[in-house]
């Protein structure tokens, strides 16, 4: 009977050793995706401000209006081509 309960005893120290160690594994694995999408995070934000600095850039009333003359001919229309309309 005492050497039964004494296998019992180490098989259960023995399972829960492995049990541990696959505990372990599964944190690290799971530490390491943790690190990986953090670090895909932090490049997405650094994307996100330059993209929001082009988006200034791009948006300033001074470059508009470079565009707007240089590519599509575009000009303010002359005093004598402005028309008011009264109700």
């Amino acid at each position: 009977m005492r050497i039964f309960i004494l296998v019992v005893l180490i098989a259960a120290v023995l399972a829960s050793a492995i049990a541990i160690v696959y505990s372990r594994q599964q944190h690290r694995q799971a530490y390491v995706e943790l690190t990986r999408l953090e670090r895909g995070r932090d490049e997405l934000n650094i994307e996100f401000s330059r993209l929001q600095l082009e988006q200034a850039t791009w948006s300033e009333t001074n470059r508009i209006e470079q565009v707007a003359t240089e590519r599509l001919g575009m000009s303010f229309p002359q005093d004598k081509d402005v028309v008011v309309l009264t109700p």
